[in-house]
């Protein structure tokens, strides 16, 4: 007799399949997802599913769609694919602005797309080369600390570096709080920090760009080559992404990660929480201005004008803060304005259909 997989093993603690509705569901965790078509494991092991209509007639949007490392409940099918019935909630997600949806009448519209969800921890990587970018650092803390996870900074091929401890106080500055761990994969320096994180049951999500070595990484960290390597350009020292879709491994310690080409693409998806967490120390100057309504320019008696002349707050980071407000502005703005351009645009599309029914407007 086969033994059954330990959902527990991968993260799952619900307990939605014991009431009498669910009683014929099965709670599963979605690893791989390629269009509409998705590969999951569940107690029977690994299985194909797809989303069953009923399903799909009940969702009102996309961030209703599986993504990688959700937990669903399934209509198990041995002999084939398995249907999705019901997304189980998240305790985290990595969202980002979708513009490319649209509604009836191929009116554009504003969605949210959830491209990894259910994960600990976030390992925000960047390679110590000429591709780091201390901006792109704190955009990513950013949508670490929306998402719900837990943010680790990896600092990527240490053994190329020779001014290292330069980098980490560089990246310390502007990561309060955040554990950064400088890793090689070649040598394997660093690895067993990592460890640390990467305990059975627990998910990690890699975030960073193309060329930051997270494939070498994964392999590393499994003792074998799960994943593709790929050379990076000399001239940017970039590379391209290895990852062709969406996938959740498990790592021979029993932990999990996420990679997706998706992932290194996101917005800020109403990213005022995580934007206050990462510059709370910018923020909390603000209730020492002398006006409430302080815009931080001109006033007399601004604490974020004094702190920038006496050098307490870095001129540099005000100017990320200013960056991601107006970046999370004015994706709030655009969303709110495309939104309310398609339900102004269906209602004018249900008056019209209307008017056909009764024959159009009375002469």
């Amino acid at each position: 007799m086969i033994s059954k997989i330990d959902m527990k093993d991968y993260g799952y603690c619900g307990s939605e399949t014991n009431n009498e509705d669910n009683s014929d569901l099965v709670p599963a965790r979605i690893t791989e997802v390629h269009r509409e078509l998705y590969r999951a494991v569940c107690m029977y092991g690994e299985i194909s599913a797809h989303m069953k209509g009923t399903f799909l007639y009940s969702v009102t949007d996309r961030s209703d769609f599986p993504a990688v490392g959700d937990f669903v409940l399934i209509k198990y099918n041995e002999y084939g694919s398995s249907g999705i019935v019901k997304v189980l909630p998240r305790k985290s997600k990595f969202s980002r602005n979708d513009f490319s949806g649209h509604a009836e009448g191929f009116v554009k519209t504003v969605l949210e797309q959830v491209v990894a969800a259910n994960f600990d921890y976030v390992f925000i990587m960047s390679s110590l080369n000429k591709d780091f970018n201390l901006n792109r650092i704190a955009r990513y803390l950013t949508q670490a600390w929306q998402s719900g996870g837990i943010p680790v900074i990896v600092l990527t091929k240490a053994d190329l570096c020779d001014n290292l401890e330069e980098y980490v106080q560089a990246v310390r500055e502007i990561a309060i709080g955040v554990d950064i761990i400088p890793v090689s994969s070649y040598t394997g320096v660093g690895l067993d920090r990592l460890a640390d994180y990467l305990t059975p049951g627990k998910t990690v999500v890699f975030l960073g760009m193309s060329g930051v070595g997270k494939s070498s990484l994964v392999n590393a960290l499994a003792g074998e080559k799960l994943m593709d390597v790929k050379e990076i350009r000399e001239d940017d020292a970039r590379g391209r992404h290895t990852t062709t879709h969406r996938q959740l491994i498990k790592l021979p310690s029993g932990a999990m990660v996420i990679d997706t080409p998706g992932m290194r693409e996101l917005g800020l998806w109403d990213a005022d929480e995580g934007i206050s967490a990462v510059f709370s120390d910018v923020e909390e100057l603000f209730a020492r201005c002398r006006f409430s309504d302080c815009t931080h320019r001109t006033e007399p008696g601004c604490a974020v004008l004094k702190a920038l002349r006496d050098g307490s707050l870095p001129r540099d980071r005000w100017e990320r803060y200013l960056a991601q407000k107006r970046e999370s502005r004015f994706a709030d703005d655009k969303k709110r304005f495309l939104n309310e351009k398609r339900a102004r645009d269906k209602s004018i599309a249900k008056w019209s259909r209307q008017m056909k029914r009764n024959g159009g407007l009375e002469c």
